[in-house]
């Protein structure tokens, strides 16, 4: 293993839960964007690549929804449909070039949530752990 594959190793098993997620989020993101790319230079092999790189993504996202919690179901959901509109994108092309962007805006929004959440639930620990009581 090369030194810069042994740095994102670490820096990636060193990060908490909600610093994965987001980092999934992201390169969801990025396949999406890629896949729009691809799609305007009419590279539909690298268009249907990116898009089942996403579809991995998302995909994971589900396998690792934990369904004892209540918005697990609400996140379901979305990935369901986020998964149903990829699979129209990989039938229609061009007729649906429209929806990559709503795609897009879905998981970022999603992403945001998280990133905001992780941060409460950060500070709400810290404050937690360094409360002295008298």
């Amino acid at each position: 293993m090369n030194p810069y594959q042994k740095y994102k190793n670490q820096s990636v098993e060193s990060m908490s839960q909600g610093e994965l997620l987001i980092m999934v989020y992201d390169e969801a993101i990025k396949d999406m964007k890629r896949a729009g790319m691809a799609l305007d230079d009419k590279d539909y092999d690298e268009y249907e690549k990116q898009l089942n790189y996403f579809t991995k993504i998302i995909r994971y996202l589900v396998n690792t929804l934990d369904l004892n919690q209540p918005i697990s179901m609400e996140l379901r959901r979305i990935y369901d449909y986020i998964q149903f509109d990829v699979g129209r994108l990989l039938a229609g092309r061009e007729r649906r070039k429209d929806e990559i962007p709503q795609i897009i805006e879905i998981i970022s929004n999603l992403r945001d949530g998280f990133e905001e959440a992780s941060r409460r639930s950060t500070a709400t620990h810290f404050i937690q752990e360094n409360t002295v009581v008298v």
